[in-house]
Parts: structure tokens; C-alpha cells; sequence
């Protein structure tokens, strides 16, 4: 590659920067379009293959999936919301029961005596902050709601997400070709080979493990029920969805479990099943779950993946967080790279043995 021509990629490269920061508040529905016409492209692929064309393929994924996530969502939000209101109504008592225990201990072992009246306090204070944060959010609906522009930019995102989707999905094969007919021959078998790292490791994550997400998420939430904790949805959604971080919803789980079945039950006994069920989730995703939905593709150690999600976090907040492994994934691969290019470079520099003996003596 020439040095005009590198000057002519660098810039390319700015400017595409600037655009995507300066359109950045427009970007969202083709963001989440493109993603979403990435998971659907395998299966459009297969249905292509039984001599079904493009377009009907793209509607029959379209369809299915419209039929299998409503009735989940449907399904799912009275009882998250059934759970999140018997956990409103229940705080007040824990609450009680953690301070009366906690009062024997201090007293028994310190000396220490919480007065009684300090229980109800905490009881109306935990009462009166909900009731604000409930009608600050009634406030915030009744803004948004009541705003036009609001409601116009999220019913046009809503309804161009799924639009933008279909025509990307349905034109995927041929907008890829077009990106690979640009490509400079001198570098394009390099980029070939990066894009088809990067697609593997992509489709190890986005598509093996969010189904892992959801497979661990009902059997911790199926277990905690068959355990008789009354918040095993809200506990088992909870501990799903973190396990994307190594270990993460492991102990988160076995934490937040452990103190709901103790508050409900007082048995400490109960701990025992709830560490069973865990543990019985871990050995199903370390033996089936894990190698057979994402395998050994992805490659990233546990610490670059806790540095990744806590770096998301911190830089664009909670988006940066979901896009944090993919991105790094990505950048693993461009990362193997560079180390393997620099390996066997000048600069690098390994020593002849001959020189090195030299050296040495």
C-alpha cells in the first residue's frame, strides 16, 4: 500500500467518524435494524438453500420470530409485574425482620440496642422515597406522553426498526458483496480473513451467548420456583442476564436468592437448595450449554472481559455496556493480528543464533 493511498484511507476514515458523531441521534433504528438483519441472515441463508427466494425467506423469519417473541412478551410482563409488586409490598416487613435480627445480634454481641421506634421509621422512609419514585415517574410518563415530538420519535423508531431490518436482511448477500468489491486487491485477502474471524467470533456471542443468557435464565428462574421463592422470575431474569459476565450472575444470584429465600422462609436450611440449584445450572452450562450453543470461538479471558464491560460502562454508559463484548471481540481478532504481524516483523527483531552466541561470549 502507498503512502497516498494509506492518506486516502486515513481520511476516509475521518470523515466517516465525523459523520457517524454528528448523526449519532438519528442512528439508533439503523443500528438495531443492522443487528438484528445480522442474527436473522444464517436462517434466511438455510431457508434459501431449500429453493425458497430471498424475500419470502426473509418474511417466513420475520413471521416466526413475530410469533414466538409476542406471546413471551405477553406472557412474561404480568409477571414481572405481579412479582415487582409483591415485592413492594412485602420490603416493609423484611425490612422489619432484618432489623429486629440484626438488633438481637448487636445487643447479644456488642451490647449494642437499636430502639424499636427506629424500625418503623426505616419502614415509612423506605414507604414515603417509593411513593416519590413512583410519582416521579407518573410525572415523567405524563411529560412524555403529553409531548408530541416524544411520542412521534419513538412510534417512527419503532416503526423503522423493523423496516430497516427487513430491507438490509433482504439485501445482506448482495450490500457484503458490494463491500468486498471495493476493497483494494493488495489488502483484500487480509481484510477477508479478519471479516471472517470477526463474523465467527460475533456469531459465537450475539447469537450463542444470548441463547445461553436465556437458557440459564429459566433454569435458575425454574428452580428457585420448584424451591418455592416467590420472586424466582425477577431473581432468575436478574441472574441470566449478567452471566454474560464470567461468574457474575453466579454470585450475583446466589446472593440476592439466598437473602430473598432467607426473608421469606427464616430457614437457613433453604440455602442448601438454592446453592443446589446454582450449582446445578453451572454444571449444565459448563457440560451442554456453553460448548454446544458457543463453543471455544470466542477467546476472550474472563479479566479482558470483566475490563471490557467495566470500560463500556464508563465510556458511554449503559449501551456501552451491551456492545462492550462484541466490540472487543472484534478487536481481539484485529489484536491477534497485529501481535502475529508483529512477531515476524523488523521490529520485532529476533536475534541469529549465530549473533547470540557471539553475544554471549
Amino acid at each position: 500500500m502507498t503512502q497516498s493511498t494509506r492518506w486516502f484511507w486515513l481520511a476516509i476514515f475521518l470523515i466517516f467518524s465525523a459523520l457517524l458523531y454528528l448523526l449519532s441521534p438519528i442512528l439508533l433504528p439503523f443500528v438495531a435494524g443492522a443487528l438484528l438483519a445480522y442474527l436473522g441472515d444464517p436462517l434466511v441463508d438455510r431457508l434459501e438453500k431449500l429453493n425458497i427466494s430471498r424475500t419470502m425467506s426473509v418474511v417466513v423469519v420475520f413471521f416466526v420470530l413475530f410469533l414466538l417473541v409476542l406471546p413471551l412478551i405477553l406472557f412474561l410482563i404480568p409477571l414481572v409485574e405481579s412479582q415487582v409488586k409483591l415485592l413492594i409490598e412485602k420490603a416493609p416487613d423484611y425490612i422489619k425482620w432484618i432489623v429486629d435480627n440484626l438488633g438481637t445480634t448487636l445487643e447479644k454481641n456488642f451490647g449494642f440496642n437499636i430502639p424499636a421506634f427506629e424500625t418503623e421509621q426505616l419502614k415509612d422512609t423506605f414507604q414515603q422515597q417509593f411513593s416519590l419514585a413512583g410519582n416521579f415517574f407518573k410525572g415523567l410518563v405524563r411529560t412524555v406522553t403529553h409531548s408530541g415530538f416524544v411520542v412521534a420519535s419513538w412510534a417512527a423508531n419503532l416503526f423503522l426498526i423493523p423496516v430497516i431490518s427487513f430491507y438490509l436482511l433482504r439485501d445482506w448477500d448482495r450490500l457484503v458483496e458490494y463491500l468486498h468489491d471495493l476493497l483494494p486487491r493488495d489488502i483484500e485477502p487480509t481484510v477477508t480473513r479478519l471479516v471472517k474471524e470477526s463474523d465467527d467470533v460475533l456469531g459465537a456471542f450475539l447469537r450463542g451467548q444470548m441463547m445461553v443468557m436465556l437458557a440459564l435464565g429459566t433454569i435458575y428462574a425454574t428452580g428457585l420456583k420448584i424451591v418455592g421463592l416467590e420472586f424466582s422470575l425477577l431473581i432468575g431474569m436478574l441472574a441470566g442476564i449478567l452471566s454474560f459476565i464470567p461468574y457474575m450472575g453466579l454470585i450475583v444470584g446466589i446472593v440476592v436468592a439466598g437473602i430473598a429465600v432467607m426473608l421469606q422462609t427464616h430457614d437457613p436450611m433453604n440455602l442448601v437448595w438454592v446453592a443446589l440449584v446454582f450449582g446445578v445450572a453451572q454444571m449444565m452450562e459448563g457440560m451442554f450449554l456453553t460448548p454446544l450453543l458457543v463453543g471455544d470461538r470466542i477467546g476472550l479471558h474472563p479479566v479482558a472481559v470483566i475490563f471490557a464491560v467495566l470500560a463500556g460502562g464508563q465510556l458511554f454508559g449503559f449501551f456501552g455496556i451491551l456492545l462492550a463484548l462484541p466490540v472487543f471481540a472484534v478487536l481481539a481478532v484485529i489484536m491477534r493480528y497485529f501481535h502475529k504481524t508483529y512477531k515476524k516483523s523488523v521490529m520485532y527483531g529476533i536475534p541469529e543464533k549465530s549473533d547470540a552466541n557471539n553475544d554471549i561470549a
